[in-house]
């Protein structure tokens, strides 16, 4: 998984009021990438810290403000903080491991397009990330494959533009909403010049993990009147204390969940 910025140590605020502070792109910057500045942030025991292996070193840490800002101080076994801390098992690689769990590289069809199933297709609409999240299924994926320039989106969205049968467009990553809302607003005004396109979904953790992240612009053009199909956020997160709701977070006793909205037009 790739990162987006590199971090800024000028944030010298408490971690409630940091977390809470600039713009999302900031928030990018500021995510904590040290393991020893995570255990600093969180007051967690240095047993935690020093027992974590070779698994930063295969995956970077990168956690950003305002979801540790939910994590509980020295709790080590908050599952918020299970979800970005490494962990020593990571080392571990069983007989039937496969750097390709979900088969993606079988149901590539082009660059940064994959279809598994007849009517749906998926776009790796980037390859950076918000959080690097430890149970990662994409942690080997050839992200380089993207689409990328304008010309190579182009290409992306004419392949699904000649296959009618396609009625579900996925914008996943990495984590497409780290693209620009001037690149995310040109995308689905083409998607939505596509007739046969009924639906978009955005599998994003941006909403969760940074707030800030929902912008004016980006509401703007997410729930305009005028697009042809309905448009799903779908945040799959690892928690036992919150869930995204439209504007607010909600009280979850599970561990894991994915929370889906749908912003119909």
């Amino acid at each position: 998984m790739k990162i987006l910025v590199n971090s800024d140590d000028s944030v010298g605020a408490s971690l409630e009021e940091a977390a809470r502070s600039g713009t999302w792109q900031q928030q990018m910057k500021w995510a904590i990438r040290d393991i020893s500045e995570l255990g600093r942030k969180l007051n967690l025991p240095e047993s935690t810290i020093t027992s974590i292996g070779q698994s930063v070193e295969q995956f970077s840490l990168f956690a950003p403000l305002p979801y540790l800002s939910r994590i509980e101080p020295g709790q080590t076994d908050d599952p918020l903080l299970l979800q970005v801390l490494p962990q020593a098992a990571e080392d571990i690689s069983p007989p039937d491991f496969s750097n390709d769990p979900l088969g993606e590289q079988a149901a590539t069809v082009d660059s940064g397009l994959l279809k598994k199933y007849r009517k749906r297709v998926l776009v790796i609409a980037s390859g950076a990330c918000a959080i690097n999240c430890r149970y990662c299924f994409r942690r080997h994926f050839p992200y380089e494959t993207s689409p990328k320039s304008d010309s190579q989106w182009e290409a992306t969205i004419e392949k699904v533009e000649s296959d009618e049968s396609i009625n579900e467009v996925i914008l996943s990553g990495g984590d497409p909403l780290v693209l620009t809302d001037d690149k995310l607003e040109s995308v689905f005004n083409r998607l939505n010049s596509i007739k046969h396109l009924r639906r978009i979904r955005i599998h994003t953790r941006l909403p969760v993990v940074i707030p800030q992240r929902v912008t004016v612009d980006s509401s703007k053009y997410l729930t305009r009147v005028d697009c042809k199909f309905s448009l799903w956020y779908t945040s799959i997160i690892r928690t036992k204390s919150m869930i995204l709701s439209r504007s607010s977070w909600a009280e979850s006793e599970q561990s894991q969940l994915a929370c889906s909205i749908n912003l119909s037009c």
